[in-house]
């Protein structure tokens, strides 16, 4: 039972870890906390994306998909364009900015619309692939038996601060209620989007 937990506390922590960082998907889904646009959709999607690409890898995928390490660029290209164009409409709410707070009453054009940047963010993205099916894969193999508590812990983790990242955010919402705040939070949005847009395509 200890083994377990250790296995389990392992996941967890590397897990969370290789998500707190700073990225497109964490800023997308603190945007969509703050404004209160589809928090719930959102937040499943980033949890049980992060729990399906984490089962691939502790099952052994990863050595799968590196025999083709063409799929990766493609992504790659695909998923920095699509950075630069989100950036480049981020960047754009900066100088036309919108600054009003949504409730959870948004229609269902607004809630398509985020669950669908949701999941291109997610899987167009190639360095969720390599953090969770080829880093947590490959330290998930490193537990032999326990691997899938492993994993277990990682998509914990993953659950727990996309929770606490878009339900948490709607408490900055008193400070946002001025264009001006909007500004600074689309251009730090902006700001991320591009410059991982450019990483990914110039890394494919």
């Amino acid at each position: 039972m200890s083994q377990a937990l250790s296995a389990a506390a392992a996941g967890f922590g590397t897990g969370l870890s290789l998500i707190v960082a700073i990225g497109a998907q964490n800023a997308f889904v603190l945007r969509q906390g703050v404004r209160r646009e589809a928090v719930l959709a959102v937040v499943g999607i980033c949890a049980l994306s992060d729990a399906a690409l984490i089962a691939l890898g502790v099952g052994g995928v990863g050595a799968v998909v590196v025999a083709w390490p063409g799929a990766l660029t493609v992504v790659g290209w695909i998923g920095g364009a699509f950075l630069l164009c989100y950036g480049a409409l981020a960047a754009r709410r900066v100088v036309k900015p919108q600054g009003v707070l949504r409730t959870e009453g948004d229609s269902a054009g607004s809630r398509r619309r985020a669950v669908l940047t949701c999941l291109a963010m997610t899987w167009l993205n190639p360095h969720v692939y390599l953090d969770t099916v080829f880093l947590l894969g490959s330290l998930a193999a490193d537990q032999g038996a326990l691997r899938w508590t492993f994993g277990i812990g990682a998509a914990t983790a993953s659950l727990c601060w996309f929770a606490a990242l878009g339900f948490g955010a709607r408490l900055l919402g008193r400070w946002l209620t001025k264009p001006a705040a909007w500004r600074v939070l689309d251009g730090l949005v902006a700001a991320t989007m591009i410059a991982l847009g450019v990483m990914l395509i110039a890394g494919s």
